[in-house]
C-alpha cells in the first residue's frame, strides 16, 4: 500500500453529490473513506466505506480513526452531508430541531475537529462545507429556516477556521449550492423548482463535484464561499 498518497473522506457519500464526489476523488487516484448511515462496503480497494450516524460522535471517531490506520493521513475532508425541512418556523417541531442540529451541525463539529488535528499533525489539510445559496437569498415560498440557522452557520465558521488555521496549511473553504438534481427531489418537481434560479434550471451533480475540485486544486483560496446556484446569490430575479 502506497501511504503517500492523499486521502479524502466524503460525508453523505451513498448517493447523489457525496457519490459523485467519491468517484472525482478516486479518478484523481485519491484514497477515499466514505460514510454515510446507509453506505455498503465498496468492491474498490481504495475506498473504504464506515456506515453511521454522522451526528454521533462516535461515528467521527471512527472514520478518522479507521482513516488514518488504513491509509496513514487525511488530506481533504469534504462535510457533504445534509439535511433540508422545509417547515414554515411556526411549523418546525423539536424533532425537526433536533435532527437538523444533529446531521448540519453537530455532523460537522465532530467530524472536523478530529480531522483537523490530523491536519495539524501533519502541517497540511483542505476542509470542504457543502452548505445552502438560501442562506443568503432566501425565496418567497421556499421555507428554510433551519437551514439558515444550521448552513448559515457553516458558511460564518468557514471563514472563522480559515483565519485560525491560516498558518498551519490548512484551508477552509465552502460550496453553496442552489437546488441540485439528485435523489432528494423527485423529476416532477424539477420544472418547478428550474423556476426558483436566474438560469432557469437546476444544478447538476458534476457542478458541485466540479466546484469541490476547483478548491481542492487552488492553493491560494481559503475562506471563500462558492456560490454554484444558478445566480441566485446575485439578487432578485
Amino acid at each position: 500500500m502506497n501511504r503517500q498518497k492523499k486521502v479524502a473522506i466524503i460525508t453523505g457519500a451513498s448517493q447523489g453529490i457525496g457519490e459523485g464526489l467519491v468517484k472525482a476523488f478516486r479518478d484523481r487516484d485519491y484514497k477515499v473513506v466514505a460514510t454515510s448511515r446507509s453506505i455498503k462496503e465498496s468492491f474498490d480497494d481504495g475506498v473504504h466505506a464506515v456506515a453511521g450516524d454522522i451526528a454521533r460522535p462516535e461515528t467521527a471517531e471512527r472514520v478518522v480513526r479507521e482513516a488514518l490506520e488504513r491509509f496513514g493521513r487525511i488530506d481533504t475532508l469534504v462535510n457533504n452531508a445534509g439535511v433540508f425541512t422545509a417547515k414554515l418556523f411556526v411549523d418546525i417541531t423539536q424533532e425537526d430541531f433536533d435532527h437538523n442540529f444533529g446531521v448540519n451541525v453537530a455532523g460537522f463539529f465532530h467530524i472536523t475537529q478530529r480531522a483537523a488535528k490530523a491536519m495539524l499533525a501533519q502541517g497540511s489539510g483542505h476542509i470542504v462545507n457543502i452548505t445552502t445559496s438560501l442562506v443568503d437569498q432566501p425565496i418567497a415560498g421556499v421555507p428554510a429556516a433551519l437551514a439558515s440557522l444550521t448552513k448559515g452557520g457553516l458558511n460564518s465558521v468557514t471563514k472563522q477556521l480559515a483565519i485560525e488555521f491560516a498558518t498551519t496549511g490548512i484551508r477552509v473553504n465552502a460550496v453553496s449550492p442552489g437546488i441540485i438534481k439528485t435523489p432528494m427531489h423527485s423529476p416532477e418537481t424539477h420544472e418547478a423548482m428550474s423556476a426558483l434560479h436566474p438560469v432557469g434550471r437546476i444544478g447538476e451533480i458534476r457542478d458541485i463535484v466540479d466546484a469541490v475540485i476547483y478548491l481542492e486544486g487552488a492553493s491560494f483560496v481559503t475562506g471563500e464561499i462558492l456560490h454554484v446556484d444558478g445566480g441566485q446569490n446575485a439578487g432578485r430575479w
